[in-house]
């Protein structure tokens, strides 16, 4: 995962001028889950399918140029990437809530992960 490469090729993209903004998401294995365990691991799939559609949906909001998302399956360590998100548009007051809704859907919809202990 390279958010720098994503980051370029938004930049490489024919409405790449209309963008006044770039924001990202980067996605790591925490080493605690949510109630305070420790995690020692997590185990992690993604829908493709489900992921296109929410890229195709995040694009039509208003002022959106771009959305690319990558992310990493299987069995990951802890501080691993797991996924990464791009959204480039024209004002933040576009892009942030555009980005939130995009990985909000991502993880509740297309993603499977099971913490291991």
């Amino acid at each position: 995962m390279d958010l720098n490469l994503m980051i370029r090729r938004i930049k490489e993209l024919p409405a790449y001028p209309r963008a006044g903004m770039i924001a990202t998401h980067l996605g790591i294995v925490r080493g605690h889950s949510l109630n305070g365990d420790a995690v020692k691991k997590m185990e992690v799939s993604f829908d493709r399918s489900i992921i296109d559609n929410i890229i195709s949906e995040t694009k039509q909001i208003d002022g959106i140029i771009e959305v690319l998302v990558d992310f990493q399956e299987g069995v990951l360590e802890i501080g691993d990437e797991v996924m990464a998100v791009v959204v480039a548009g024209d004002t933040r007051a576009h892009v942030f809530p555009a980005l939130m809704h995009a990985v909000d859907r991502m993880k509740s919809e297309a993603t499977k992960k099971r913490e291991i202990y």
